[in-house]
């Protein structure tokens, strides 16, 4: 019960910090951009990516976080207007918003290198 406190304040930092950088990366790719929608995509893309790796870790080594950055472009593709090729970007463009805002932080001393619903890796 002790670890709640802790892990409830680091996923909601980081649920800040992904809709932040959606609401950026949607505000400079597509007409629909509110803070409200991009955090509701930023929860829904956290969902699916945790959900998709789980559910493949171990059984599909490779396969899993393949599967998990499709679902999670999906996702995006679902919530904003412009096809597969500009939900494609929107994830780009977030994570990389997303390790902009997380070195800014760091480099701050208020949080690590660490965001829930990034791949590993950014």
């Amino acid at each position: 019960m002790a670890q709640i406190g802790p892990t409830l304040f680091g996923f909601v930092a980081s649920l800040i910090v992904v809709s932040i950088a959606t609401y950026a990366s949607t505000a400079v790719l597509t007409d629909a951009s509110s803070y409200g929608y991009s955090l509701v995509t930023a929860l829904l893309t956290s969902i699916v990516w945790f959900g998709v790796t789980y559910f493949t870790g171990g059984t599909f080594v490779v396969a899993g976080p393949i599967l998990a950055i499709i679902a999670y472009v999906a996702v995006v593709n679902w919530r904003y207007p412009g096809g597969w090729g500009r939900a494609g970007a929107i994830t780009v463009v977030t994570w990389i918003a997303t390790f902009v805002i997380l070195y800014v932080l760091a480099v701050l001393g208020f949080s690590s290198f660490e965001a829930l619903g990034v791949p590993p890796g950014i």
